[in-house]
């Protein structure tokens, strides 16, 4: 894992990669993998990128209320 701390536009471009990725098919923890981020990490780019995840079953989730 990666022990390099992302600021600024490097953390806004990785934020995009995993989106892509994760979006692709890929799973959060695949993701984390591929990017060499931990899972908990891997997530916050996802969330600050916007992505709208899935569900176990692969279905997009809802916005929360």
């Amino acid at each position: 894992m990666s022990n390099t701390k992302l600021t600024g536009q490097a953390r806004q471009a990785a934020a995009q990669d995993c989106r892509e990725y994760y979006e692709a098919g890929a799973s959060v923890r695949s993701t984390a993998a591929r990017f060499g981020r931990s899972y908990g990490v891997t997530y916050l780019l996802l969330q600050e990128a916007g992505t709208v995840f899935r569900d176990k079953l692969g279905r997009p989730r809802e916005a929360a209320v």
